[in-house]
């Protein structure tokens, strides 16, 4: 088994930046694909981006170059950098990390964003 914990998220200002971290604890070394997930109030929740063992990263349409994923497999880390903030981004994120057969899930992290 895997756990999954993020941080990171907060309340900025439209325009600004912010680094979510994902880190994975437990049975770690299962671990395959990592991505990050977003919720908005009243909405399904989406996939934002994913990134492979061998840093491949993959990213959804709407994305347009505002967000990067990265991985540091040395600390078991995920990181999503988003910048040129909107107030459509405010969502929680969600990071997830694939094993054989399973999706972890962590908790979630609030994104607000304020116009």
């Amino acid at each position: 088994q895997v756990q999954v914990t993020e941080s990171g998220g907060g309340l900025v200002e439209a325009g600004g930046s912010l680094r979510l971290s994902c880190t994975v604890s437990g049975n770690r070394y299962t671990v395959n694909a990592m991505g990050w997930y977003r919720q908005a109030p009243g909405k399904q929740r989406e996939l934002v981006a994913g990134i492979t063992s061998y840093l491949r990263p993959n990213y959804a349409d709407f994305v347009k170059g505002r967000f990067t994923i990265s991985r540091d497999n040395a600390k078991n880390t995920v990181y999503l950098q988003i910048n040129s903030l909107k107030p459509e981004d405010t969502a929680v994120y969600y990071c997830t990390a694939e094993t054989i057969g399973t999706k972890a899930w962590g908790q979630g992290t609030q994104v607000t964003v304020s116009s």
